[in-house]
């Protein structure tokens, strides 16, 4: 469950601190899906990066699973986002030396040494995201689309409850798109997760449960279709 109350965060700029967002708050259930949306400039990255404990905020609380990650040391914070927040981002950010399983096993390195089951997960991952034959390639022999299945087969490693996606189709062609945006829903049900992405994309944007629109630092939902 995500539970973010009355989250503020400025920059200091020339003149008066500028103010990104302003007593911002959303909740979310297990199993949610929720768009972003709003033009260059708005926040949204902002946002994203605090609900994923890249950043901290000025004022409010985030609670994922009724903890607040700001109230964790640097240490606990980094084991924290490891082990409950799964990242997918536009640019996927594959190390191009290495295998896409060994890409996809990165998450349970970074706390230790990958077991037997972290490489059956990632196998498992790797087939349900459709790139069964495709494990042992590295990521310069991958399409774009390959790429950014291979960037969630990743994110979903450690079993996160919170899914943050940041334009996860903006590099995209409209097919190979939606192929991407049915993974990645389809894997978010069947772990039960929390789903928030950033886009510009309505297409995207319309087939989340929820659509939100920050504007002036706040969110408002949209209404239904």
């Amino acid at each position: 469950m995500l539970v973010v109350e009355n989250l503020g965060k400025s920059y200091e700029s020339i003149g008066q601190p500028l103010r990104v967002l302003e007593d911002l708050s959303l909740t979310l259930q297990p199993g949610q899906s929720a768009a972003i949306v709003g033009p260059s400039g708005s926040g949204k990255t902002t946002l994203l990066q605090i609900l994923g404990a890249l950043d901290t905020p000025d004022q409010g609380r985030v609670r994922i699973n009724d903890t607040d990650p700001f109230d964790l040391d640097q240490k606990q914070r980094a084991i924290f986002r490891n082990q409950t927040i799964g990242f997918v981002f536009q640019d996927h950010h594959l190390l191009p030396q290495l295998s896409v399983i060994e890409n996809v096993l990165i998450p349970a390195l970074a706390v230790g040494a990958a077991t037997d089951a972290h490489a059956e997960r990632a196998q498992s991952l790797i087939e349900a995201v459709g790139l069964k034959d495709r494990s042992t390639h590295l990521p310069g022999e991958l399409s774009g689309g390959e790429r950014e299945r291979v960037a969630i087969a990743r994110a979903l490693l450690m079993r996160p409850t919170l899914i943050l996606a940041d334009e996860p189709t903006g590099n995209l062609d409209a097919k190979t798109a939606a192929g991407i945006t049915d993974v990645l829903l389809r894997l978010q049900a069947d772990e039960n997760a929390v789903l928030v992405t950033v886009t510009h994309s309505e297409t995207l944007a319309d087939a989340m449960q929820t659509q939100f629109e920050l504007a002036q630092g706040r969110l408002v939902e949209r209404a239904a279709a």
